[in-house]
């Protein structure tokens, strides 16, 4: 039969379309830009939060103010519309008050504008190494640790101001000059900043519903709107805004400084904006997961090309003359919190600020600097989390914690990360090398508890404590850890050698009490074959020394000698021992464990999850590939994982039986349909010819008609051709067995026990397809609409890599609104 080439998605007014078009391809014709509405909401309510404190981290900083404007505009429209996290919102950011502040006032602000081009370089540069994901292995510990460090930092300068006077240079030098500050307060500052600080605290705990409603308003901006109007209708006398025309504006110019000076400058602005940016964008995506209204669906964040969109931000911004920008949590929770839909909220924000630098300015000229000075404050305190300090607690890393927070109040950010980069690693050292091994009696039997991991560095611990144990009785060695290297290995073993030699008996087990079944070496140094089997051991090939040594298979060699051919396989398999060997192992090693959830099930009856439907291939083991156990699959196999369409079974209805015993008597929440990769039944379907599938002579061939429609589906044109993973299909064969999957799965609706289970909600279909060779499993997205001119078979990523996806920030939604208090 002939294989058209994939077409491309085509309209229903056009039915001619070049045959080398790309699949997938974008549709033709012009296309309209248009504003959701939640978008342009979203846009004003965090533009309205960070104008304040643009402004307010650009005093801070010592630069000139409308550097902060120029990084909030162009942090909202460059980083939004190049970055890879839609709903996070870029800007100047408060981490990087303290290492913006020393770069200025060691360089001059012209310079620190080259350095914050060379540090987006240095991000784009990062990006296309891809390199991103590699921030995320630094310990939370430390994140959390330095960006308390530069909270107390900001929150300790911020307090002169707020007094009245002017900051000191660092940290040490501002708290030794407090006393004196407080001998001289200013009264109106204070009053002012006294002012801002008790409308940013309470303005969120208005109660009642008008509370309700005025809390919309973001706090920043009425606190500092709030104390303007004081400060203006009172007539106080207190510095304010004063931004300087435009055209007198400070560019870069050429760095200027010791070479390594500025390469630190450029490493620390690296790092700094980097990692809270990437952080930023996890924390975002974990409350996009979060939120309740899900129309609109929002991709997850592409950190690499979030990495990129931030380098670009940074070599604009210090083009310009603006502060680093980094991804702020505060203003991009207060977009996700607002409805924001797309990346168009946070473009549009940076429109706004264009708008208000240049038309606001007589306004922005009456905000006090004590009013901006407070708010900053304010939240150089709050980035002091105690929900993160209650986290770092509990998971023991609170020395972490508290080495980095001190090392960069008192040294420096670089210098602090360093200190809690080599504390995290002598602690994980110390957990690895910490064994507590202890001996209790237990039914009057000894019992050896070894508890944490077993490295090299246990080993003479291990040893005295097993050779203490008295030789010739039965022993219980219990192993609570989740490691053991070589060395602990060969030294457990060999006791245990020796112990079995003198008569005794040894008993391993887990930190449930539940024993560990793999053979012993002793008992496989004894039948002198390696200890290679284990349940899943394939038979073919197999030479472990498990058959009777009389049996046929006992030696390789031939009935005359070793230089005699040896017995065919074919011969040695049909000789029904390797299943009887295999039996026997099952009832030696693995029936004691399942043994007690068999008699559940058999008790109770089974009630599986879902009905898994796949190839009667033999390199398709369901369970080993799930993970499942028993009862957990109702499994049909046949050849080809077909399910024919109702009616037209040919007189086999085993399928459709299945089908409906699962759906209705069952109630299985799920079908899945796995194919694979080299499927013997999709190979028979592209060699077949149009009379072997019209009038099939055989059974294989009459059930291969059932494959059809799947054929016909991959040589449709209505139809794009299914990807693996990002890519076309390596070959003919292989777009057939995933196209297959997708066609199975509608015909599963047009059954009418999957139809209406489907309708009620209640009934969910997946397609999964496992390539043999790479030992990788494919999962079918959308697949509750396999009409789909996408379908996209996508990799399931193994479980390690899941859990460090899960635990790149390692913070709950609370954790992500105090982390965006604090940013």
């Amino acid at each position: 039969m002939t294989l058209y080439a994939p077409a491309r998605k085509t309209t229903h007014h056009k039915t001619n379309r070049p045959r080398a078009q790309r699949p997938h391809g974008p549709p033709s014709g012009p296309r309209r830009f248009r504003i959701a509405g939640a978008d342009l909401s979203a846009s004003v309510a965090v533009f309205l939060i960070a104008l304040p404190l643009s402004l307010g981290i650009a005093l801070a900083t010592g630069a000139p103010l409308q550097s902060g404007l120029v990084a909030a505009a162009v942090g909202g429209i460059v980083a939004g519309r190049f970055g890879g996290s839609p709903l996070q919102v870029s800007g100047p950011a408060a981490g990087l008050t303290v290492v913006t502040a020393e770069l200025i006032q060691r360089y001059g602000w012209r310079t620190t504008c080259a350095i914050t081009v060379l540090a987006g370089l240095a991000q784009l540069g990062l990006s296309a190494l891809r390199v991103a994901r590699s921030a995320l292995a630094v310990s939370p510990a430390i994140v959390h640790g330095m960006l308390a460090g530069i909270g107390v930092t900001i929150a300790l300068a911020q307090l002169h101001i707020v007094l009245g006077g002017t900051p000191q240079s660092s940290a040490v030098d501002n708290v030794l000059g407090l006393p004196a500050q407080l001998a001289h307060i200013h009264p109106s500052a204070l009053a002012i900043s006294a002012l801002t600080v008790t409308v940013l605290l309470s303005w969120p705990k208005l109660p009642g519903r008008v509370g309700r409603l005025v809390r919309k308003v973001p706090a920043a901006l009425v606190a500092v709107a709030g104390a303007t109007a004081v400060a203006v209708v009172a007539g106080l006398s207190v510095p304010r805004v004063d931004l300087p025309s435009w055209s007198s504006h400070a560019l870069p110019g050429l760095p200027e400084g010791p070479v390594l000076g500025i390469a630190a400058g450029v490493l620390t602005i690296t790092l700094v904006t980097s990692v809270q940016s990437l952080l930023s964008a996890v924390a975002v995506d974990k409350l996009v997961a979060a939120r309740a209204d899900r129309s609109r669906s929002v991709p997850r964040s592409h950190l690499d090309r979030e990495l990129a969109g931030q380098g670009a931000a940074n070599v604009v911004s210090g083009a310009l003359g603006g502060l680093p920008v980094a991804g702020v949590a505060v203003r991009s929770v207060a977009n996700v919190s607002a409805g924001a839909v797309s990346r168009t909220s946070t473009m549009l924000h940076g429109l706004w600020i264009v708008l208000a630098a240049l038309l606001l300015v007589p306004a922005l000229d009456l905000i006090p600097l004590a009013a901006l000075a407070a708010l900053v404050m304010v939240v150089g305190i709050q980035m002091v989390s105690i929900t993160h300090i209650r986290t770092v607690t509990r998971h023991r890393e609170v020395v972490v914690y508290a080495v980095t927070l001190a090392g960069v109040v008192l040294v420096g950010i670089l210098e602090g990360v360093a200190l809690g980069i080599a504390v995290a690693i002598a602690v994980a050292l110390h957990r690895l090398a910490r064994t507590r091994i202890s001996r209790e009696e237990r039914d009057g039997n000894p019992l050896l508890h070894v508890r944490g991991q077993l490295t090299f560095l246990a080993v003479p611990r291990l040893s005295r404590a097993l050779h203490q144990l008295p030789q010739g009785g039965h022993v219980v060695v219990e192993l609570d850890g989740s490691f053991m290297d070589h060395a602990a290995y060969e030294t457990l073993s060999e006791w245990t050698s020796g112990h079995l030699a003198h008569g005794g008996t040894v008993e391993t087990t887990g930190p449930s009490g539940v024993r560990i079944a793999e053979p012993s070496p002793a008992t496989a140094s004894a039948s002198a074959a390696p200890t290679c089997c284990r349940p899943w051991t394939p038979w073919h090939n197999h030479q472990c020394g498990e058959l009777p040594a009389d049996g046929p298979t006992a030696s390789r060699e031939g009935p005359e000698g070793p230089d005699a051919p040896a017995e065919p396989a074919e011969t040695r398999r049909t000789s029904g021992l390797h299943l009887a060997s295999g039996i026997g192992k099952f009832q030696r090693n693995t029936a004691p464990l399942v043994r007690d959830e068999l008699a559940r099930l058999a008790r109770e009856g089974q009630r599986p999850s879902q009905l898994f439907l796949t190839c009667a291939d033999s390199r398709l083991v369901t369970s080993m590939i799930t993970s499942s156990g028993p009862g957990d699959l109702f499994t049909v196999r046949n050849v080809g994982n077909l399910v024919p369409l109702p009616g037209e079974e040919s007189g086999d209805d085993s399928v459709a039986a299945a089908i409906e015993y699962a759906v209705d008597v069952l109630q299985v929440a799920s079908i899945t349909v796995c194919g694979h990769s080299g499927c013997g039944a999709m190979q028979a379907l592209l060699g077949s010819g149009p009379d072997d599938l019209a009038a099939p002579r055989t059974p294989l061939r009459r059930w291969l008609r059932h494959g059809r429609p799947s054929l016909e589906r991959m040589a449709s044109r209505r139809h794009a051709w299914a990807r693996i993973s990002g890519r076309l299909p390596a070959d003919a064969v292989e777009q057939l067995c995933l196209t297959n999957v997708v066609q199975q799965l509608e015909h599963l609706r047009a059954y009418e026990s999957v139809a209406r289970r489907l309708a009620e909600g209640s009934l969910t279909l997946h397609g999964v397809y496992f390539h043999v060779g790479e030992a990788q499993a494919y999962l079918l997205s959308g697949t509750d609409e396999v009409h789909s001119y996408d379908d996209v078979f996508t990799q399931v990523m193994p479980t390690a890599l899941a859990e460090a996806d899960g635990r790149e920030t390692q913070v709950g939604e609370a954790e992500v609104r105090e982390t965006a208090r604090a940013s």
